[in-house]
């Protein structure tokens, strides 16, 4: 089958595709003839060489995928070979076929494309696991999302919307920023020009963000902290900013606040069960219902999965970047 490889780690034009083994699918795994793949920050991080895949996971990026059932590992029940699913991967996205833990797999939602759904798995798991699971936000309370025109965060925007939160974010144009409005943020601060800790106390009256969804990590630590409201919750899940920062820890106890630090891939296989049955449960109904819709910004062939490499780098895109096949 053709997949991406990264022999070698590098930039963008390290992505090469190649002529690889078909990969089988063993106890409690199907097989998925892949449709499309998403792309997301941790497929740029390994291709870079500084996220290498889970002991035992397939060595090809690509963590979500959209496709039809080809075949069933043993013990595999509640699926049948031709099943439309999308499932959250822990490798191996990029290829014409992928195997996943059949505890992994989602059936496509109604009124979702086939490709489309692609975009959905790993977006619907960071935001699910991080802001309802981990920092169990609650109607009235003020969600903050950094990034908010990413995949992540126009996923985060809407389901904080759907359940009454009041949704703050960061973005770094007016034209990311409209789109976040459209998607149900209330409070839209232009990173270039604006403080968002000053911009988020002001705009909800002084209380601060119960909940901060983090992709930035070192550079924002201190004023995301100084945003938060007593006992709010910080939650980083990337590190673009950096990996150290220095920490008041006066101010954290005095707001009895909490900073933690998660991520998706890593986990083990019964938390990402766990939080897969979670999803399908409470997120896919907002979908079906149309309340969440996923945001696709572009649609490149697997062939061109370095072009879609520098798209993502140059942060220009709004929602999610897709592979076809």
């Amino acid at each position: 089958m053709r997949a991406i490889t990264i022999p070698e780690p590098g930039d963008a034009d390290a992505l090469v595709l190649a002529d690889v083994p078909a990969p089988v699918a063993g106890p409690g795994q199907v097989l998925i003839d892949v449709v499309a793949a998403g792309v997301n920050r941790a497929d740029l991080m390994q291709r870079m060489g500084f996220y290498p895949p889970p002991t035992g996971a397939s060595e090809l990026p690509g963590l979500e995928v959209s496709g039809r059932i080809a075949a069933l590992g043993d013990g595999v029940d509640g699926w049948k070979v031709g099943d439309e699913v999308c499932a959250l991967l822990d490798g191996g996205g990029y290829a014409e076929q992928a195997v996943a833990p059949a505890t992994q797999l989602l059936p496509i939602p109604w009124g979702v494309s086939l490709e489309d759904a692609a975009g959905l798995p790993e977006v619907a798991c960071t935001v699910w696991s991080n802001v309802f699971m981990t920092a169990n936000i609650q109607p009235g309370q003020y969600l903050l999302v950094h990034g908010g025109s990413s995949g992540i965060g126009t996923m985060a925007i809407q389901l904080g919307k759907a359940v009454g939160a009041h949704v703050a974010v960061t973005a770094g144009s007016q034209a990311k920023l409209d789109v976040c409005r459209e998607l149900g943020a209330e409070i839209l601060v232009n990173y270039t020009e604006e403080d968002f800790v000053e911009q988020v106390r002001a705009q909800s009256n002084g209380h601060g963000a119960d909940v901060i969804l983090d992709n930035m990590g070192a550079t924002y630590l201190a004023r995301n902290v100084d945003a938060l409201a007593t006992a709010g919750r910080l939650v980083t899940i990337g590190l673009m900013g950096g990996r150290r920062a220095e920490l008041d820890l006066g101010t954290l106890l005095a707001k009895r606040a909490a900073v933690i630090a998660t991520s998706l891939r890593a986990r083990p296989a019964t938390e990402k069960a766990a939080i897969v049955a979670a999803v399908r449960e409470h997120v896919w109904p907002l979908i079906e219902s149309g309340d969440v819709r996923p945001v696709i910004h572009s649609l490149y062939p697997l062939a061109e999965a370095s072009a879609a490499h520098r798209e993502m780098e140059a942060s220009t895109h709004i929602g999610k970047i897709l592979l076809t096949t």
